[in-house]
């Protein structure tokens, strides 16, 4: 197993590095090497095996969102060593590659990056590559339908903290901004789907027919968000295990933090498990399958990270 998060002083701080951490069967996690870091911030490593067997870590450096740059180093041998990093598409601004899930790969080889930007408005797209990984293009913008209109009306956003949270958010953070971090998941290498975090309380959904070039306006669904990070996975039997907070307030508590599962092919979803219920805060999942069996990480309270694994 490798887990890999950011950590420092603070987020957004530019003491913020990238962190690694291997695990062997029956072995505890062993002490995390440090990946990236350097004089300027960087968040969102993003993991991802390729059918060959390459690791790839993504990751972005910056000191503003929307002025993201993606970084990639990839390993050869399973993880345990990683080559020199490299910027993922040379001179872009913004963020290409996974933004903060992890990427698919179709039967056909195409691999599929879920991806948003957080400018004025909040979009997702795909990134995808025909070649493992070498290049890149990327899907048509995926957005909330009337969005841009709203927020071109709006002039005055709160801004500062929100009354159920100590994080320091801004006024892009509030309603009507719209969808960002997809989390990805196919039938075969045409019919795609997504699931993806947003402002409105509601998690928001976009489905591609034809493998993942271009995706249909984000609707909502009717499972809650709370503007924190949610993550899927299919299993081998083709039920879909989501972890996230249900909580439909806009930057709402983060607790608690739930598996919910669908066995419609993500039409609706039944609340399974809490991972935890009680007062804190839990969030940011992440969540990969074999067969029957998940593996989560997750943070808690801000200051440390969960790993569990369990049968579904």
């Amino acid at each position: 197993m490798l887990t890999a998060w950011f950590g420092g002083s603070r987020e957004g701080a530019d003491d913020v590095g990238i962190f690694l951490s291997r695990k062997s069967e029956g072995a505890d996690f062993q002490t995390a090497e440090k990946m990236a870091g350097g004089k300027e911030p960087h968040w969102n490593p993003v993991l991802f095996s390729t059918n060959d067997q390459k690791v790839f870590l993504f990751y972005k450096k910056g000191r503003k969102i929307a002025h993201w740059r993606t970084y990639i180093r990839i390993s050869q041998d399973g993880g345990r060593t990683f080559g020199k990093e490299r910027e993922l598409v040379t001179g872009d601004i913004g963020g290409r590659g996974p933004v903060r899930n992890k990427p698919i790969q179709l039967q056909n080889g195409r691999i599929l990056c879920p991806a948003s930007v957080e400018g004025k408005e909040w979009k997702g797209f795909v990134d995808i590559s025909e070649n493992n990984g070498e290049s890149f293009v990327r899907s048509n913008w995926i957005e909330i339908a009337g969005m841009r209109n709203l927020l071109s009306q709006t002039k005055n956003m709160e801004s500062g903290k929100n009354k159920n949270s100590d994080i320091p958010v801004s006024d892009q953070s509030f309603y009507g901004r719209g969808v960002i971090q997809p989390t990805l998941w196919a039938d075969d290498n045409s019919e795609i789907h997504m699931l993806l975090r947003s402002t409105e309380g509601r998690i928001y959904r976009s489905d591609s027919k034809d493998g993942g070039y271009n995706w249909s306006e984000a609707v909502p669904t009717e499972i809650p968000n709370n503007n924190s990070g949610i993550d899927m996975t299919k299993l081998a039997d083709g039920r879909l295990v989501l972890v996230h907070n249900p909580v439909g307030e806009n930057w709402g508590m983060r607790s608690p933090l739930s598996l919910s599962v669908s066995e419609d092919n993500g039409k609706t979803f039944s609340r399974l498990y809490d991972l935890e219920s009680g007062p804190g805060e839990y969030s940011y999942p992440a969540i990969v399958s074999e067969k029957d069996e998940v593996y989560i990480t997750y943070t808690y309270n801000r200051k440390n990270i969960v790993f569990c694994h369990m049968k579904i």
